[in-house]
């Protein structure tokens, strides 16, 4: 039996190419890793591709439904992988950002372009079960019908209205349902920015609120970085401290805003490496800062590029 690749027809491949961006989407928000999404891509291009001989198309009245099926088993699968990393990791563990361009539009990289909930979003994401979260992703961020879930995941409705429920809850609970303003977003994260690379102690404290809590994900591989998350105005201000430090001279920091994952955040740059990505949660009133979340480590900031002058 011959090895070698089936040839798939242009057809094929042009409709795979059309919904990948969507595919993309669903994964990334049940797996919070790009990598890990593109290996499932991979994997679902390969279950496409061996379909039918090379003719996935055959028999297939809904192919955007089909794909999604598979990528979602798939990435169903590859949970339990990336569950068992976490276990291991060094320190916070938080989703890869994913950080558009200066325009926004991050048009070379689709990852960019997709559709994903915010970054303190995913991570309470990563409390639900898998079945749950994907449930929750394909109805309330991509607007999937029960019906049509269940189909996708093999579950009965009534189950999956179930799990949609458990998984509403669970979110809400620890989710606020508000939203802040797009330009209060921008103004607090520049106002705190500011605050901590420049060691303004007296406006740092005025900025946090006194439960403020940091969750900085270095993987072990970045300094300053906290092995748990830091609760507390106090010890965040002395946290942040260790930031301004690296200010000044060859070794500074510097600063650009863009969209991550929707949301106006910060990306530190030290030459032409980034360095880390910030992004905010605020209080209901918008004036104050509740969280902090700050990806450091390397190997989740490979898509991240300086603009270009």
């Amino acid at each position: 039996m011959s090895d070698s690749p089936v040839p798939v027809t242009d057809d094929a491949t042009g409709v795979f190419v059309r919904h990948r961006e969507l595919m993309f989407g669903v994964v990334y928000n049940m797996l919070g890793s790009v990598a890990d999404t593109e290996d499932v891509l991979q994997e679902t291009w390969l279950s496409w591709t061996a379909r039918g001989g090379g003719s996935p198309l055959d028999g297939i009245a809904n192919p955007r439904a089909y794909l999604v099926r598979i990528a979602v088993n798939h990435a169903l699968a590859r949970r339990a992988a990336v569950s068992r990393r976490q276990e291991t990791y060094v320190g916070p563990w938080l989703p890869e950002p994913l950080v558009a361009d200066g325009d926004g539009a991050g048009a070379d990289d689709p990852a960019l372009r997709t559709e994903s909930v915010s970054l303190a979003m995913l991570v309470v994401l990563e409390s639900l079960s898998p079945l749950e979260r994907a449930v929750f992703v394909l109805h309330e961020v991509f607007g999937y019908p029960h019906t049509e879930i269940a189909e996708i995941i093999d579950r009965n409705p009534a189950a999956v209205r179930q799990l949609a429920h458990r998984a509403r809850e669970h979110v809400h609970a620890r989710r606020p349902l508000y939203e802040a303003h797009p330009r209060v977003r921008r103004e607090a994260t520049e106002r705190f920015v500011r605050a901590a690379v420049g060691g303004d102690i007296a406006a740092l404290m005025e900025i946090l609120a006194p439960d403020v809590t940091v969750w900085t994900d270095a993987g072990g591989k970045r300094k300053p970085a906290g092995l748990r998350p830091v609760r507390g105005r106090d010890k965040v201000v002395r946290f942040f401290g260790s930031y301004a430090r690296r200010g000044g001279g060859a070794g500074g920091l510097d600063l650009t805003y863009r969209r991550v994952n929707g949301d106006d955040a910060a990306v530190l740059f030290q030459g032409e490496e980034p360095y880390a990505v910030l992004v905010l949660d605020l209080t209901p009133d918008g004036d104050r800062v509740s969280g902090v979340y700050v990806v450091s480590n390397p190997d989740k900031l490979t898509h991240v590029r300086r603009e270009e002058a």
